[in-house]
């Protein structure tokens, strides 16, 4: 019925975005800028560069070296570089050299670099 020929002046169509493969390939930066209340679910990654106060969940967290993450947080993966207070229950927690912590962690993997401090309890999962 209609029909429109390629104008040759135009920009070439935008190629498609590759996949990854999975459905937790989701990444979202929550920027510096950024202070939210309240809670935070994702099927992907989050990584908190500005404050959170409430509970995330999500399939890993990184918190950044400015970060602030205060509430409750159910991942599989949890990199702290910045400040977490509260509760982690995950598969594997990396405390980074710059961490600040004070929480009840609950995790499979532990590792925790020269410089990091914690002050808390730590239960390894069962299974």
């Amino acid at each position: 019925m209609f029909s429109k020929t390629a104008d040759p002046t135009s920009a070439p169509p935008a190629a498609p975005r590759p996949s990854t493969g999975g459905t937790n390939s989701a990444r979202s930066v929550l920027g510096a800028d950024l202070r939210i209340t309240g809670e935070i679910t994702s099927t992907g990654l989050v990584e908190v560069l500005g404050e959170i106060d409430g509970n995330i969940s999500a399939q890993g967290l990184i918190i950044g070296q400015e970060g602030r993450v205060t509430g409750s947080v159910r991942a599989d993966t949890v990199e702290v570089k910045g400040r977490f207070d509260g509760k982690v229950s995950c598969h594997a927690f990396t405390l980074r050299s710059t961490a600040s912590v004070t929480a009840d962690v609950t995790t499979a993997t532990l590792v925790i670099e020269s410089g990091a401090t914690i002050e808390g309890r730590f239960l390894k999962t069962k299974g």
